[in-house]
């Protein structure tokens, strides 16, 4: 059996996107699909699968106030709730395709609710998330051979330890998940380890559940943000740059107790694949 994908990014954070309206296409995403096209030597490569459905035809999605839904696979095939550079790319397709109306934000339900999207008018290609309100939970552990850190447990409806560090080499070379209190994140946690840069910017590098480190992690920096600006003592409303290896997130804080980050979305590749 042969199916359509498309492959897309936002700051480098890749994805493998399979059209499959009504659930008929791939019926439960298996694991193994989901490992065999993010393999990056011997399928399409990518730090996850994002499965484009509408809400009413995947049990995750019903009753959600949205059309469409984001059933998002991490790269080992392993499930997580919310994918905050991927909701980009999966609004851009959306748009791209007809699927929606990009001249109005465009709700899209996951894991964790639903979120919604807004498309800049400009040709730089931004796209806005609305990620919520984060939860905030106090001081955790993580670290790594040779060195340990105080870190901020947050929350973006998937869970995040920010661990501010004095250069981002002390993190090493992240082959191996950052050690964490199993009784804290018994499902596991993605790590950001934060160097400051300057007033209100930053840059990052993350470990995720589920995919290793990758170049970029939407909801990893908008745990950053929060933290920082925690630390700041910054007024809601401050907008924070976050310099990742694979591009550079702006993100503010709300004073409605919203997270909104903005950055790029791309679909590069389209085919069809019998992996």
């Amino acid at each position: 059996m042969t199916y359509p994908f498309l492959k897309g990014h936002g700051t480098e954070n890749d994805f493998v996107l399979l059209p499959d309206h009504d659930g008929s296409v791939h019926g439960d995403l298996s694991a193994d699909r989901v490992r065999a096209l993010c393999d990056r030597r011997a399928g399409i490569g990518g730090d996850g699968v994002l499965r484009v459905i509408r809400t009413t035809a995947i049990e995750a999605g019903r009753g959600q106030d949205a059309e469409w839904f984001m059933d998002y696979h991490n790269h080992d095939g392993s499930l997580s709730e919310m994918c905050g550079n991927g909701i980009r790319v999966f609004a851009r397709h959306l748009v791209e395709e007809g699927l929606a109306d990009g001249s109005a934000p465009i709700p899209v339900g996951t894991r964790d609710g639903v979120k919604v999207l807004t498309l800049s008018d400009g040709p730089d290609g931004l796209v806005t998330a609305d990620l919520g309100t984060p939860t905030v939970l106090g001081a955790t552990e993580v670290s790594v051979p040779g060195h340990t850190w105080t870190a901020q447990h947050v929350d973006m409806g998937n869970p995040h330890a920010v661990a501010f560090v004095d250069d981002l080499d002390d993190a090493g070379p992240l082959l191996e998940a950052p050690a964490h209190d199993p009784a804290v994140y018994p499902a596991g946690v993605n790590v950001e380890f934060v160097l400051r840069r300057g007033p209100r910017h930053v840059a990052m590098r993350v470990h995720e559940r589920g995919s290793g480190e990758t170049r970029s992690c939407g909801t990893g920096a908008c745990a950053v943000m929060v933290a920082t600006a925690l630390a700041d003592g910054a007024p809601r409303g401050t907008a924070y740059t976050i310099d990742l290896p694979g591009g550079t997130l702006s993100i503010t804080w709300t004073q409605d107790d919203r997270v909104l980050m903005t950055g790029p979305a791309l679909i590069v590749a389209r085919g069809t694949t019998a992996l």
